[in-house]
Parts: structure tokens; C-alpha cells; sequence
């Protein structure tokens, strides 16, 4: 079903003469991949000089990551009161994930301030009165995909919604790092995945047993997991054995690993959209992912890569052996990437949040409080 957008950016909003002051939420433990957006458009909003806060667990990585940022961290003892009471003087509150949203709702009840909301996350919301309010007091809830968008609105129709694509997040490489990585697996073909160790979201525990299912029909191929999390000792148990598995753990320079590949795969049971997809494209990697969320809107069915169902390492293997068999078709679609990775820039992305957050400001009862 189509829906006609009920917050559509139309370019018209200027800056304000007033500087304008954000203050961004994000409650996150961990860093992953909606922590990066948040901090890809922390920076890119600096270079604009927006007045910024981040609200924040007192132990959070996103704000450590944010040291040499000229920004306010303030913390929250809870997702509801704290963050409405952390979000004081400021003009506009970006709520980055999920539970975070009612404290900007009971914020703007008492005082006034707009909230704007990103969902990251392709799970319906739960279906209660309180989720249903808060989501429709947002001024906005910018969905990173369109299928986001989609579930969005099946929950509730009357909530003013857009689309404001998830960014890439422009990874340096080191071209002489990238070639050790490179020569650790000399003579082989890289199949890479980056992503949090999380079995449940990013089923990674396919990789294994597509590995497993593929040492000794296809040798050339070597399987480097990036990342750390949860699920990491699980995951290191099931492929232990198997000499084409390699976990490298959690690494700083994910660009000279992705430059080091030959495929990436992403076999997630759930994405929002999957940024790390555009990082893979930007360094010319065919795709093997699952068609889960907004992951369609950016990996194009044989053009940029293969799109598998979740939850079929059979879909997985298959596609693998199929690239593995045509080194044409495998730089073919890698060749595709950077055009369709191209608009996903951390600047268009603020340039977007920036349209959204003086429409906001226009809605504003009180003045900062």
C-alpha cells in the first residue's frame, strides 16, 4: 500500500536567526549500528555549528567516541523522567532509540519541546495507549527505510512520518593495513561480515554451518567474522575446527577489512536497514543479505548482489557458490555499489534531520526551559 508522507521535507526551511540547540538521545548500552548513525550526525551537525547535547547512560561508548566533539553529554538515570528532565533548554529533542521516546512525550506534555523520533528497527511497536500518544506527539518519526516507514504507519495512521535513509559511514583504509589483512589469506576468496555478535538479530551462526557445509567442496573460500558481542563464545564454540572461520573481534579499522574482502554477507533475521551494507558497496563488494526490513531498498536483487530469505543457510550457500563460480559476475555487481551507496551521505542525512528539526522548532510552545 502507498502512503503519502505526513511530514514530507520539501527543502523550503532555512536557518533560523536563533542558534538552534538539539539535544540527541540515545539510552544504547552498546555501540552498534544506530549508536554510529547517531554519531555520524553528531559530527556532520557540528561542521554546521548546531548547539548540541547528547543524552546518554554514564558509561555509554557513543559518548566516549564523542571526546573531541564540542558537545554537552549529560546523563539519565531513566528513559522516562530522566530524559525529560535531562532534555531541559533546548529547542528540539532527537530520540535515537525506542525507549527513550516517552520520556520525550512526557517532556513535551509539560514543557513544551517538539520531539522528532528515528526508527531503526523493522519490529512492529508494542500496541498499548501510551505507545500509540507518544508516537503520535512526535513532530516527526523519521523511518530509515521505507518498509520502516510501512510498519510504522500499519501501528498507527494518524503518525506524521518520512523517510531519511540511514548514512554510510565513510571508513578510512589504510591501502598498506588492508594488504597484510589481504595477505593473511593469500590465495583465497574473503567472504567478510561486520556486525555485533548477536545471534539473534544477525544469525550469524549460518555463516558457521554454511562454512562448515563449504570446507571441503570449496577450499578457496575463507569466512572473516567482525565483531564482538553476546553471542561471541556461542559462536567461537560452534565453529571451533574449522579452519576458514576466523572472528577477528572487535577492530577500529573496519574500512581496511572491508577494502581486504572479496563478498560480504549480512544473513540477519531482522534490519532496519543495515548501514554496514552501504560501507560494503562504497569498497565494491557484491552482497549476499536477506530480504528483512529496508534491506531491499539499498542491495538490488542481481544487480548489486543476491537477496536470500532469513533463516536459510540452503538460500546462503547457494548464493555464495554462485559467486564463487563467476569472478565477473561477483565484480559485476560489486561494480554497482558505490552508484546506489552514492546519496547516503552523513551530510545529506543532516542536511534532512536539519529541515526536520526547524520544522519542529515552528511548532515549539515555550520558549527553552
Amino acid at each position: 500500500m502507498y502512503y503519502e508522507p505526513r511530514c514530507a521535507l520539501d527543502g523550503s526551511y532555512t536557518d533560523s536567526s536563533s542558534a538552534l540547540r538539539v539535544a540527541h538521545v540515545n539510552l544504547a548500552k552498546s555501540y552498534r549500528g544506530g549508536e554510529r548513525q547517531t554519531e555520524l550526525l553528531i559530527r556532520e551537525l557540528a561542521k554546521r555549528s548546531v548547539e548540541q547535547v547528547l543524552v546518554a547512560r554514564r558509561t555509554a561508548p557513543l559518548a566516549e567516541r564523542l571526546a573531541d566533539v564540542d558537545i554537552e553529554i549529560r546523563h539519565a538515570k531513566g528513559p522516562r523522567l530522566g530524559v525529560a528532565l535531562a532534555c531541559r533548554s533546548v529547542d528540539v529533542v532527537h530520540v535515537h532509540e525506542g525507549r527513550s521516546v516517552y520520556g520525550a512525550y512526557l517532556r513535551s506534555i509539560i514543557f513544551g519541546t517538539p520531539y522528532i523520533v528515528t526508527r531503526r528497527v523493522d519490529r512492529p511497536i508494542g500496541d498499548h495507549v501510551f505507545a500509540h500518544a507518544a508516537y503520535r506527539g512526535a513532530a516527526c518519526v523519521a523511518a530509515v527505510a521505507p518498509q520502516v516507514e510501512n510498519i510504522l504507519r500499519a501501528f498507527d495512521p494518524k503518525i506524521r512520518t518520512t523517510v531519511i535513509f540511514s548514512s554510510s559511514s565513510g571508513f578510512a583504509v589504510d591501502a598498506a593495513k588492508a594488504a597484510q589483512i589481504r595477505a593473511r589469506f593469500s590465495g583465497k576468496i574473503v567472504v567478510g561480515n561486520v556486525a555485533a555478535l548477536d545471534i539473534r538479530q544477525k544469525a550469524q551462526e549460518h555463516i558457521i554451518s554454511v562454512a562448515r557445509a563449504l570446507a571441503t567442496t570449496h577450499p578457496e573460500l575463507a569466512f572473516v567474522i567482525v565483531g564482538t558481542g553476546a553471542d561471541e563464545a556461542a559462536l567461537k564454540t560452534q565453529a571451533e575446527g574449522l579452519p576458514n572461520v576466523t572472528f577477528t573481534g572487535f577492530v577500529d579499522n573496519v574500512g581496511d577489512y572491508l577494502a581486504a574482502f572479496d563478498i560480504f554477507i549480512l544473513p540477519s533475521r531482522s534490519e532496519g536497514i543495515g548501514s554496514v551494507l552501504l560501507d560494503a558497496m562504497d569498497q565494491r563488494l557484491p552482497i549476499v543479505a536477506t530480504r528483512v526490513g529496508g534491506v531491499p531498498a539499498i542491495v538490488h536483487d542481481g544487480v548489486n548482489g543476491i537477496l536470500i530469505d532469513p533463516d536459510r543457510p540452503d538460500e546462503l550457500e547457494a548464493a555464495l557458490v554462485r559467486l564463487v563460480s563467476s569472478e565477473e559476475e561477483r565484480k559485476a555487481m560489486g561494480a554497482r555499489g558505490p552508484k546506489i551507496a552514492e546519496p547516503h551521505t552523513s551530510a545529506a542525512m543532516a542536511a534532512r534531520y536539519m529541515e526536520l528539526y526547524e520544522r519542529a522548532r515552528g511548532t515549539a510552545r515555550t520558549q527553552r526551559i
